[in-house]
């Protein structure tokens, strides 16, 4: 953790367990008429585990294979809401959203790179994955509570396409058409 993440955390304190579990209640809730919101939940549900998977892992291969995996939803999740949900956002009046979100992305890819040339069996790896995986919970307790509350709010009639773009840009640089693997 960098000095300055460590600054940030005291004067700003990660938000609670509970905070995340009522801004993702109130996200699933809004998501039943907005396909694109539902799909974003799923693959925030995705991330997290993939992250568990990696911390569980017992060897490097392991480890390896969750954090393949979780570079592969990550990037496809983000991308597409790089390509349709932010600048969804900008048109809605929510600029400084999408800005804030775009910036969160590209600090998580560079700590992404950072992971993935690490020893997956080190602590250092398991302290590194431990951030990304802090960083990931707030930007998606932002997303969940207020950011993808208020496009849903306000994106009226287009959702519809929202929904239809946000799942063809996830496809094209996911390559998913499926969730990945499940924990057992």
């Amino acid at each position: 953790m960098s000095f300055l993440d460590k600054l940030m955390s005291k004067v700003m304190p990660p938000e609670s367990e509970q905070d995340r579990a009522d801004a993702r209640a109130k996200a699933e809730r809004l998501s039943h008429g907005h396909g694109w919101l539902a799909m974003a939940l799923d693959h925030h549900r995705q991330i997290e585990s993939a992250i568990e998977r990696a911390r569980r892992g017992l060897d490097a291969a392991e480890r390896m294979q969750a954090f393949k995996e979780l570079a592969t939803v990550l990037n496809g999740h983000s991308l597409a809401e790089e390509t349709v949900l932010y600048p969804a956002l900008v048109e809605h009046h929510e600029k400084a959203h999408a800005g804030m979100s775009f910036e969160e992305h590209s600090m998580t890819k560079v700590q992404m790179h950072e992971l993935e040339h690490l020893d997956p069996m080190s602590q250092e790896w398991v302290d590194k994955l431990e951030h990304i995986q802090g960083a990931l919970q707030h930007h998606m307790f932002m997303e969940e509570g207020e950011r993808f509350v208020d496009l849903a709010e306000k994106a009226g009639p287009e959702t519809d396409l929202l929904t239809q773009r946000f799942a063809e840009e996830f496809q094209r640089y996911a390559g998913l058409a499926e969730p990945l693997s499940e924990p057992a």
